[in-house]
């Protein structure tokens, strides 16, 4: 009998044992943080010896490190796309045809589409609240300056403190413009044939071979006036415009100030954590370092050994460390799943107008942001969340930022879209050690709305093989980058395509340094075969959707802007500070 009793005993025990874990993997606290243009090997977890990054390095140790986890794409706005939905870009239509690959503008007209559902719209339904605070740059408005259909409130938040679009060099005085070599390039030929025109026309009209109405020739004049009116004025403004900050649907900062940035952005996380310490929450945090323009408060200015930069990539780990803190205090860390990343890889061709480097570090790798080297898609993926997931693990398998779409859905007790294809993998039995094969045996890597190359990880072998259908065109050729063009394009002359394409074995050769031939690699053309047929079954898998990147949806469109007094204040306010939009602009 008292061996009975105590076998009962061990079995209602291990029963509620059973019971606490299923519970703890049953909806968790999320915490997503995202840097932006970060480098693989700008992190001491991942191979750097002189940045200090303690906090990010404290994930890594406590939790998995994934060492070949890929952006869906080397751009900001469709990798983010991608990140949310758990799905290839191209098929919401957040992937341009064009050379411009992002939103540029607060007044553009494209955005993350109602239809699509993110990973934010789920959880809140399962009773999550939900916050993004940081960068969005997935649109903002569609038909009036009011309709907010794209903004992070229409897409799942609840809560929404940060930036709604990006940040750039126009938005802090003194850093350079992105834009002023382009609209030079792009003006002198239109500039040219206008007035080549008008002097062909006057000459025309002289000689009495052709008589053109005097009104035409003053509407044509008034035309090219206004245009070149509204062009000065939009740029004139352009950080006014276009770098502001909002909380929820309402602008309190305009234009932004980089004053103690990272350290509001950092509060802000904090207190919404410190709200829901009795609810599940998700919590975006999506970091403006290091885009530039680069910048970093007091404490961290002049601290690194890697110039403005390093103290930026110092003060967004000092920002990471807040956050875990503050778990601690809570007894939140073994109730909540911490992921780090970036939306894609380090912007090597940015430079500063005094020849300091203000890009990242891609480790080995190849390339940079804006393309699909492995230095443009290859990101660090760090998972914690303690007795759950392996600690001081690394994993070497294909994993991609969709997979987080799916991973984070079923933990939340909800259901992964039915009439739709999702991308993504659920990677907690990766996490877990319950299996150590990926789910991705192919990835197919866009550069814009072009399929670039393919990454195929067969079941049987370790080989991970990347085939390249073109390049981009590195200027100066023997560099690492773009540097004439500050990115890399897409189509056209900045593109070498090739055939037979390009193939390389990353497990040998993880620096994509020498092409595989048919005399260095027998299966050369089987492997083409192969992946050429993944190719077919995933290009009938998508539909023809509303390109958001359009040209006509990425121009600036002055019914869509916002501001938070009046043009005429030239959409001046501080309400972080408490000045009103009228001492500002007596300021």
């Amino acid at each position: 009998r008292k061996k009975m009793g105590l076998l009962l005993l061990l079995i209602i025990c291990q029963c509620a044992i059973n019971s606490i874990k299923t519970h703890s993997v049953s909806k968790p606290n999320v915490i997503l943080l995202m840097a932006d243009d970060l480098g693989i090997g700008d992190l001491g977890c991942y191979g750097n010896r002189t940045l200090r990054t303690p906090n990010i390095d404290r994930l890594a140790e406590e939790g998995v490190t994934l060492t070949q986890h890929i952006a869906a794409s080397p751009l900001c706005t469709p990798s983010r796309a991608a990140f949310l939905t758990g799905r290839y870009p191209i098929r919401s239509g957040m992937a341009a045809l064009s050379r411009v690959g992002v939103f540029l503008f607060s007044a553009s007209s494209g955005g993350l589409p109602s239809e699509e559902i993110t990973f934010s719209k789920l959880l809140k339904q399962k009773g999550y609240s939900t916050a993004l605070i940081g960068k969005w740059h997935l649109g903002m408005n569609c038909e009036s300056s009011n309709d907010f259909c794209h903004h992070p409130l229409s897409h799942g938040f609840d809560y929404f403190y940060g930036l709604p679009v990006t940040n750039l060099r126009d938005c802090k005085p003194g850093q350079g413009s992105v834009f002023l070599k382009g609209i030079q390039k792009g003006l002198v030929i239109p500039i040219q044939i206008t007035g080549v025109t008008l002097v062909s026309l006057a000459i025309v009209q002289y000689l009495g071979l052709l008589k053109i109405p005097f009104q035409a020739l003053c509407y044509f004049l008034f035309l090219i006036t206004i245009s070149l009116g509204v062009l000065i004025f939009f740029f004139y403004h352009f950080r006014q415009l276009n770098c502001f900050l909002m909380r929820d649907h309402r602008i309190i900062q305009q234009p932004l100030s980089y004053d103690n940035l990272t350290q509001r952005l950092t509060k802000e996380a904090m207190q919404f954590i410190e709200r829901n310490t009795d609810t599940p929450f998700l919590l975006v945090l999506s970091y403006l370092h290091v885009h530039t323009a680069l910048y970093a408060s007091e404490n961290f200015r002049g601290k690194s050994k890697h110039g403005l930069y390093g103290d930026a990539v110092e003060e967004m780990d000092w920002s990471v460390g807040q956050v875990l803190d503050v778990l601690e205090k809570h007894n939140l860390s073994d109730r909540t799943l911490v992921y780090f990343t970036s939306d894609q890889g380090a912007h090597v061709e940015e430079i500063s107008s005094a020849g300091e480097v203000h890009g990242g570090y891609n480790g080995i790798y190849k390339g940079g942001k804006s393309t699909n080297w492995e230095g443009g898609i290859r990101v660090p993926g760090l998972l914690r969340w303690p007795e759950v997931v392996q600690a001081g693990a690394y994993i070497d398998e294909p994993t991609s930022n969709m997979d987080i779409f799916p991973t984070i859905v079923k933990l939340a007790d909800a259901q992964l879209p039915s009439d739709r294809i999702i991308d993504g993998h659920d990677l907690l039995p990766l996490l877990q050690g319950k299996v150590t094969q990926s789910k991705h045996e192919f990835l197919f890597h866009y550069c814009n709305a072009y399929l670039n190359a393919v990454r195929w990880h067969p079941g049987n072998s370790e080989s991970v093989w990347k085939v390249f259908f073109f390049t981009p065109n590195f200027s100066p050729e023997d560099s690492s980058g773009c540097y004439d063009s500050h990115v890399c394009f897409c189509h056209g002359g900045f593109i070498t395509r090739h055939d037979p394409p390009l193939l390389f074995d990353l497990s040998r050769d993880p620096e994509e340094k020498v092409p595989l031939t048919p005399e260095t690699e027998s299966r050369f053309y089987e492997i083409l075969r192969v992946v050429h047929q993944a190719v077919d079954n995933h290009t009938r898998s998508l539909h023809a959707v509303p390109n958001q990147l359009s040209w006509d949806n990425l121009l600036w469109k002055p019914w869509l802007q916002l501001c938070c007094s009046s043009l005429f204040q030239s959409c001046y306010c501080d309400y972080e500070s408490g000045e009103s939009p009228l001492q500002m602009h007596l300021g």
